[in-house]
C-alpha cells in the first residue's frame, strides 16, 4: 500500500474562526484529511473576526504552540492533523498600516516554522491561501529546497483592494507588492481563485493558467427549512416580524452604514426589523451611529454558534449582500454560499458585468441592485417583502448551491490536481 501524500497547508486564518477565510481553510484541510491525506498546518492564533485572541488560546498566544486536530471521518491511518499556532501582533482597532505590520509580523513567526519544516520529512504539496498575500513567499521556498508542488490559492486580491480602499497611498509601495506577487505567481505550480472575475484580474497580472475553485457549503448542515414563524421567537423577536438579516464580517468595505439609512426610511413599518449579527472592526461605530440616530428598529447580535446557524439564517425574511462598488470582484462575499444553500432570498449589490452580478442574474437567485445606491436598496427592501412569496429566487438559490457549491462535488474536482 503506498504512503499517502503529505500537505502543508500555509495560511493566515484557521478553525475555529466561523466565519471567513479560517472558516474555509479548516474545512479544506478535514476535507483532505478524510480523503487519506497526511495533513500539517502553519496558521495564527483564532482572532478573526473579533480582532483578540478567542478562548481558549488567551493563554500563552505569544509564543509557538502545536495542536492536533482530530477529523470526525477521517482515513483510518489518518488520526489527526498537525496544526502550529504562530504569534502575531493583532490590532484590536485595524487601520491600512495597522493590518500590513499584522500580515508581516505573521510572516515572519510563519516564516520560523517554514524553515524548520525544511528539515522535517517532505510534504509533496504546498497550499499557500492569500492573503496575506506575501505567505506565497513562503511556498515558494519550502518549494525551491524540498521540491514540493505549490498550490496558490487566492481567496482576496489584497493589494488591489488596498490599493482602491486608499489603505495604501504610495504608488512605489504599491507596484512594489504588485512585483512580489508577480514573482509568486510565476513560480507557483498551480493558482487557483474563487471567482472568475478574480481570475481574470489574476491572469492581467501575470499571464498562466488559473483554476476555478470556488468557496463551497455543506449542503447538508445549510437546508432550508419552511417554518420561519417558531425560529423568529426562538430568537427574540415576535412571529409577525419581517426580518431583514445581514450576517458577516462588519467591515468598512460592506458599506454597512447603508443600512441604517435604509432603517431610518422605513421606520414607519413597525413590523420591520433590521438585524446586524457579526463582529469586526466596524461594529462600534455602527452602533455608535444607530444610537445618535435613535433607531430602535435594528437590532445587532453577536456571532452565533455554528450549530444554530442553520436556524438563524432560515430566520431571515430577507437576506442582505452588501460591497461597495470598487470591491466589486476583488472579493466574492463568503456569507452568499450559505444563504444560497438555506434558500435563502438575498438583496445583493453588483456592479454589472461583475462575476457577481452575472452568477446571480443568470440564476435568478436574488435581487441585484448598485452598491452604494441606499435609495435602491431601500426600493428593493420594499419590493421583496410584498412580494417574496411569489418569488422563484428562494428555489433557484438552493438548486444552485446544490449543483456548484456542495462541497462534496468541489472537492471531487480539487483533488485531481493534489493527486
Amino acid at each position: 500500500m503506498s504512503k499517502p501524500k503529505r500537505v502543508l497547508l500555509i495560511g493566515g486564518n484557521f478553525s475555529p474562526e466561523l466565519t471567513g477565510i479560517g472558516k474555509y481553510n479548516g474545512e479544506m484541510i478535514d476535507m483532505l484529511a478524510k480523503q487519506g491525506y497526511q495533513c500539517s498546518v502553519i496558521t495564527s492564533f483564532p482572532y478573526y473576526p473579533h480582532w483578540q485572541v478567542q478562548e481558549p488560546y488567551t493563554k500563552n498566544s505569544m509564543w509557538f504552540r502545536k495542536e492536533l486536530r482530530v477529523v470526525p471521518g477521517a482515513a483510518s491511518d489518518v488520526q489527526s492533523i498537525e496544526v502550529f499556532r504562530c504569534p502575531h501582533y493583532i490590532p484590536a482597532k485595524p487601520t491600512g498600516l495597522k493590518r500590513m505590520i499584522s500580515d508581516f509580523s505573521f510572516c515572519l513567526s510563519a516564516f520560523i516554522k517554514t524553515f524548520q519544516f525544511l528539515f522535517k520529512p517532505k510534504y509533496d504539496f504546498v497550499i499557500v491561501v492569500a492573503p496575506p498575500f506575501q505567505l506565497g513567499l513562503l511556498g515558494v521556498l519550502y518549494q525551491k529546497i524540498r521540491g514540493a508542488r505549490l498550490l496558490y490559492h487566492i481567496q482576496d486580491l489584497q493589494i488591489d483592494a488596498a490599493r482602491d480602499f486608499n489603505l495604501i497611498r504610495s504608488a512605489f509601495i504599491i507596484n512594489l507588492l504588485l512585483k512580489v506577487e508577480k514573482y509568486i505567481l510565476k513560480k507557483a505550480n498551480i493558482v487557483s481563485s474563487i471567482s472568475q472575475g478574480m481570475i481574470k484580474k489574476i491572469k492581467l497580472k501575470y499571464p498562466r493558467e488559473v483554476i476555478f475553485f470556488p468557496n463551497w457549503v455543506d449542503t447538508s448542515l445549510f437546508f432550508p427549512i419552511s417554518e420561519s414563524i417558531q425560529l423568529k421567537t426562538d430568537f427574540g423577536f415576535n412571529s409577525s416580524d419581517k426580518i431583514v438579516l445581514y450576517s458577516g464580517a462588519i467591515g468598512e468595505k460592506q458599506g454597512l452604514e447603508a443600512i441604517l439609512e435604509c432603517a431610518k426610511e422605513l421606520a414607519h413599518n413597525v413590523n420591520l426589523k433590521f438585524v446586524i449579527c457579526g463582529s469586526g472592526p466596524y461594529k462600534e461605530k455602527l452602533e455608535e451611529m444607530k444610537q445618535a440616530q435613535q433607531l430602535d428598529n435594528v437590532v445587532f447580535l453577536p456571532l452565533q454558534p455554528y450549530d444554530k446557524l442553520n436556524c438563524f439564517l432560515n430566520m431571515a425574511d430577507i437576506h442582505l449582500v452588501l460591497q461597495k462598488a470598487n470591491a466589486t470582484d476583488l472579493v466574492m462575499p463568503s456569507k452568499l454560499t450559505a444563504i444560497l444553500s438555506v434558500g435563502g432570498l438575498a438583496i445583493i449589490t453588483a456592479n454589472k458585468n461583475s462575476s457577481l452580478f452575472d452568477v446571480v442574474d443568470a440564476h435568478k437567485m436574488g435581487v441585484l441592485i448598485e452598491p452604494e445606491n441606499a435609495g435602491a436598496l431601500v426600493a428593493a427592501i420594499d419590493h421583496t417583502l410584498v412580494n417574496n412569496h411569489s418569488n422563484d429566487a428562494n428555489r433557484n438559490a438552493r438548486l444552485y448551491a446544490e449543483e456548484y457549491l456542495s462541497i462534496e462535488q468541489i472537492f471531487k474536482k480539487f483533488a485531481l490536481h493534489l493527486s
